[in-house]
This record gives C-alpha cells, sequence and structure tokens, in this order.
C-alpha cells in the first residue's frame, strides 16, 4: 500500500512540474486602426468604417473619433478581413487586411470618395 501512495506522488509531482514549465502562448490576434479622410485630406469625424470577416461574412462597425481615427481589435489572424469607410454619401474603396500580413498591429487609412 505504501508503495502505491509513493507511485501516486510520483505521479502527481511530475505532471505538476510540466504544467509549470510549459510557456505561456503568446496572445494570437491583432489590430487594425486608422483614420478617415475625406477628398480634400481633412479628417473625417463620425465616419462610419465597416470590417467584415471574409470567411464568416460578419460584419463590424465603428464610428471615427473626432480626429478621424478608428481601431478594431482581437483580430483572427488567420483571417482577411475587408474594411470600408462612409460618410454623407460618400465612401472609400475597399481595402484588405490579409492573413499574410503579419504585423500585429495594422495601419490602413481610408480616402473617401466625393459624391457622384
Amino acid at each position: 500500500m505504501n508503495r502505491v501512495w509513493m507511485v501516486l506522488l510520483a505521479a502527481l509531482v511530475l505532471c505538476s512540474a510540466g504544467s509549470f514549465a510549459q510557456k505561456k502562448k503568446p496572445d494570437a490576434t491583432r489590430s487594425v486602426q486608422g483614420s478617415v479622410t475625406a477628398a480634400d485630406d481633412s479628417v473625417v469625424d463620425g465616419a462610419r468604417v465597416y470590417l467584415e470577416n471574409t470567411k464568416t461574412l460578419q460584419v463590424r462597425s465603428f464610428y471615427t473619433q473626432k480626429d478621424g481615427t478608428y481601431y478594431f481589435h482581437e483580430l483572427s489572424p488567420d483571417v482577411d478581413y475587408k474594411l470600408r469607410a462612409e460618410f454623407a454619401g460618400a465612401s472609400s474603396p475597399t481595402k484588405t487586411l490579409s492573413s499574410f500580413d503579419t504585423r500585429k498591429d495594422a495601419v490602413m487609412n481610408l480616402k473617401l470618395n466625393p459624391k457622384k
């Protein structure tokens, strides 16, 4: 009986030592930020920026701050995202944040085309 307890204790010590030795996984997310400007290069407060996950087609949106900036975080590095902005009938061309882009904090500025 004493031998069984010794074997169990040794197994417990080995298992717990192995879990402490494991390295913490790095944060596996990324972010994208940038600014939205009008055709005359002025910043746009209140433009709506759309972020579309091309795998699930889920769309998130964000209104730009007073300085025209936007920020999306906790994005999967294994997915492509499409970005575009709209404001008062004007829209920007769509840009793609590729899964091959290895930047953890990508910067993508969007410029609105004038209304037609």
